[in-house]
């Protein structure tokens, strides 16, 4: 079976349990928390993901590593995963968590790509932007700085793509002139 969905499986379930505990905004958190700190520990990514490693020692790392700093009930969300032999799709979970928390808030997520840090304004308007092509709620804009772009933005939104960049802008004039 494929990993997004046994992973979107889980989520789920993990989603169904918050809404009727309460706790679906501290899930939403946790499922954050965790998979920030897995994207950025490599080690932490690589030995979840090692069938070599003894899922005995997965569990007392994730223990280790979490049971201070989640809740009690994303902890035991994590100790059954471990007691599956599903360590290794556990940042796969905690993503699948976050697009369907994010579906279930009408929440959009969108990334501008720019040469210099935005402006107040600025993100207002890209927020503005994102909201008229999707009807959503809530935009959560991830900013990212490219110096390659020579001005300009590119934003991205799912799978589509809004190049607004000069790079492109060049790319284009050249093509005109080639043909």
């Amino acid at each position: 079976m494929a990993i997004d969905t046994v992973a979107a499986r889980y989520a789920k379930s993990l989603l169904d349990l918050a809404q009727e505990q309460g706790l679906t905004e501290t899930m939403y958190k946790d499922m954050q928390f965790f998979k920030n700190t897995v994207d950025q520990s490599r080690p932490l990514m690589l030995m979840l993901k090692n069938p070599i490693v003894r899922a005995e020692k997965k569990s007392a790392v994730i223990k280790a590593a979490f049971t201070n700093r989640v809740n009690p009930v994303t902890m035991a969300f994590f100790e059954i995963i471990a007691k599956k032999n599903r360590e290794g799709i556990m940042d796969a979970v905690a993503e699948q968590f976050i697009k369907q928390y994010n579906k279930l808030k009408s929440i959009e997520r969108a990334t501008v790509i720019t040469t210099v840090p935005l402006t107040a304004p600025q993100r207002e308007k890209f927020k503005a932007m994102v909201l008229q092509s999707t009807g959503g709620k809530l935009v959560e804009l991830e900013e990212k700085l490219d110096s390659n772009l020579i001005g300009g933005y590119v934003l991205r939104l799912g799978d589509r793509q809004v190049d607004g960049s000069i790079r492109s802008q060049l790319n284009d004039l050249r093509l005109k002139f080639l043909n």
